[in-house]
């Protein structure tokens, strides 16, 4: 209780709350953490060694987990399978030709890209959760891939190798992603945070456009560099030298006259098909129905004699064996593996955001490491069956739930349209023109570009926005690596900034209330004279930040006794936020405290958690500050401080 004058009289109910803090029990060591992660890991796959169950049991639900399609296909009725049916259908008549195109986009023949909407979807449909995702080829990771594999094989002089330094890829990229749920390091893929992806995402969007420019024009000679700089100086220099050439090299207009018919038909189909929801198969049947017509026009006009350059021949059947074209040795065994790595990183970054955004609109929840063991898995079986790395694309997945899928039979379906139509109608694609597939693609590119998220992200927080300009012109105006670079660097940097410059905020009791808060967030906070109340704005008290928050606070002490009407006399440290400290830290406490009380200034601690109070204890420096200056609120720690056991009158 409390009388008049300041006069203090201990509260048994205060030191009794002080003794919960002092007395809490040890945090966990570092090994059973480690175990904490083995157990997560077996939890993951619902194989907890905790559970007393019977052998048999305990492997039906582990394949239950590995397996999704087991649990729900004994549900499966006629009736989803109609909708999964239409979807399917109508999924594969988008899929055939942005297959085909995206495989021309990674520099690979035409097949691999049917090769690959056909085996990574039905594995996939095995053990992927998703029920709306669409597997196949995509155009960001086909513009990493011709864009770090060209650096290491010349596609063009050895296209053999290329491939199989793609396959290579292809499994590396499996593997990591398949690690990477095994055991439940989601969190290396949000290392691209979503703004760096933005950013990423629109300025490979517009380098994909520019790398499509040699089949909309029927240019010949192409630079092996995707940097804009460069392709637009290739256009330039390729586009003057054949309009001014006499020789059988010349330019030929016919090609730009295609293509840019056909994009603008697919470009108005796209805007029909946003505006009218009852329409949404018309942008998805039109990159079908523009190569039949085109191939039409072209086989009946023979345009292929006047200039048109075309597909040719396609190879068809069942996707061939690639194991024995895996390369693990040689001198590309390294720079493969790290191609594996960002693939696998850019991979799992579009699938799982594509993933749950269509889970959110359903209402279901979707598992990252799940997801990251189905694409992994998904990926080496592609690599052992002449496929290149797959993933889930946003255009055809929202194709796929537009049409109404229920389940991953859609995927199935579709994976099926494709096989069959590699065993019948490779042949028609003779006269397919080269300026339709760099159409279709480029149509498929303004839904990768966000200029409305970017505009968000800028008013939102501007060290977001310089991680999304930063993976932006990196992509433009160097490289795919390099602006993926940039981009993790700044956002690792915003890390470091906030990890080694924390704030302190100054604390007063808000009117009418026990609540203390940031004297500058809420300017009607009250200070107590004499009593400086600090927070730390930080998680934790390291050696990359102690120093610097020790000095924050002696400077600020310090300017509280040039400009107050009552010297300092008491300091209260607020750990509410603080969850961890190691030994720099609490030597920086110990120079605090030495330092304060050298001027005549008490230190007290406010809610230090059980992690940082053990540590505190341990190195005893609760005893050198005094087990009555750690207080539960700072309410009471600026109470005892204003008593005059504390503070001289």
């Amino acid at each position: 209780m409390r009388e008049q004058g300041h006069l203090y009289v201990e509260d048994t109910g205060q030191a009794e709350r002080s003794q919960w803090i002092l007395n809490s029990p040890s945090p966990p060591p570092l090994w059973t953490k480690l175990f904490d992660l083995k157990e997560a890991i077996l939890r993951g796959n619902n194989f907890s060694p905790s559970k007393k169950k019977v052998f048999h049991r305990q492997a039906v639900s582990f394949f239950l987990n590995l397996f999704p399609i087991l649990s729900w296909l004994r549900e499966y009725k006629a009736s989803k399978f109609k909708d999964d049916l239409l979807a399917g259908l109508t999924l594969a008549s988008l899929s055939i030709p942005q297959s085909i195109g995206y495989a021309s986009l990674a520099r690979l023949d035409p097949q691999y890209g049917l090769y690959t909407s056909v085996v990574p979807p039905l594995i996939y449909a095995v053990m992927g959760s998703s029920r709306e995702i669409a597997i196949g080829p995509v155009a960001v990771v086909s513009l990493l891939l011709s864009s770090l594999l060209s650096q290491v094989e010349d596609p063009v002089a050895n296209p053999i190798a290329y491939r199989n330094l793609a396959f290579t890829v292809t499994f590396f990229a499996g593997i990591f992603q398949a690690t990477f749920g095994i055991f439940r390091l989601g969190f290396l893929v949000d290392f691209l945070s979503h703004a760096a992806l933005v950013g990423f995402m629109a300025g490979a969007a517009i380098m994909i456009g520019l790398q499509q420019l040699k089949g909309l024009l029927g240019i010949t000679h192409f630079t092996n560099k995707t940097d804009a700089v460069s392709v637009l100086e290739s256009v330039y220099k390729s586009l003057h030298e054949q309009i001014t050439s006499n020789s059988a090299d010349k330019w030929y207009p016919l090609n730009f006259v295609v293509g840019c018919s056909f994009l603008i038909f697919l470009l108005l189909s796209r805007v029909i098909g946003r505006r009218n929801k009852k329409l949404f198969w018309l942008p998805a049947i039109a990159p079908l129905l523009s190569v039949i017509l085109s191939t039409l026009i072209v086989y009946l006009t023979r345009a292929d004699k006047h200039g048109v350059n075309i597909i040719k021949r396609v190879k068809g059947g069942l996707n061939p064996s690639s194991a024995h074209l895996l390369q693990f040795h040689g001198q590309h065994v390294g720079q493969t593996a790290k191609i594996g790595l960002i693939s696998a990183i850019i991979a799992l970054t579009e699938s799982i955001a594509v993933g749950r955004s269509f889970a959110a609109i359903r209402g279901y929840n979707l598992d990252g490491n799940k997801e990251m063991l189905a694409m992994g898995f998904t990926n080496i079986a592609g690599s052992l069956t002449s496929c290149y790395v797959a993933t889930g694309s946003f255009s055809r997945t929202a194709v796929n739930f537009s049409a109404g899928c229920q389940t991953a039979i859609s995927n199935i379906v579709m994976a099926v349209t494709v096989f069959l139509s590699l065993q019948l109608l490779t042949r028609l694609l003779y006269y397919t023109p080269v300026a339709i597939l760099a159409s279709i693609i480029i149509s498929a590119l303004p839904g990768l570009i966000d200029i409305n998220e970017a505009y968000h992200i800028w008013k939102v927080d501007k060290f977001d926005f310089l991680a999304c300009i930063g993976a932006f012109l990196g992509v433009l105006f160097k490289s795919v690596e390099i602006g993926l670079l940039v981009a993790v660097i700044i956002s690792f940097a915003k890390i470091l900034i906030q990890s080694i410059r924390p704030g302190i905020e100054v604390l007063g009791r808000v009117p009418r209330t026990e609540a203390f808060c940031d004297v500058s967030q809420y300017p009607m906070a009250i200070s107590t004279p004499g009593v400086s109340v600090i927070r730390i704005s930080s998680g934790s008290l390291c050696f990359a930040n102690a120093n610097f928050v020790r000095e924050r606070i002696l400077e600020r002490v310090a300017r509280e006794d040039q400009t107050a009407q009552s010297r300092v006399q008491a300091v209260v440290l607020d750990m509410t936020n603080l969850i961890g400290v190691d030994t720099s830290g609490i030597i920086a406490l110990e120079e605090l405290h030495k330092r304060l009380q050298s001027r005549g200034i008490e230190l007290a601690m406010v809610n230090p958690r059980w992690q940082v109070i053990h540590k505190l204890k341990v190195t005893q420096f609760v005893d050198k500050i005094g087990k009555e200056r750690v207080f539960l609120t700072a309410g009471e720690a600026v109470d005892a401080s204003l008593a005059t056991k504390f503070v001289a009158p």
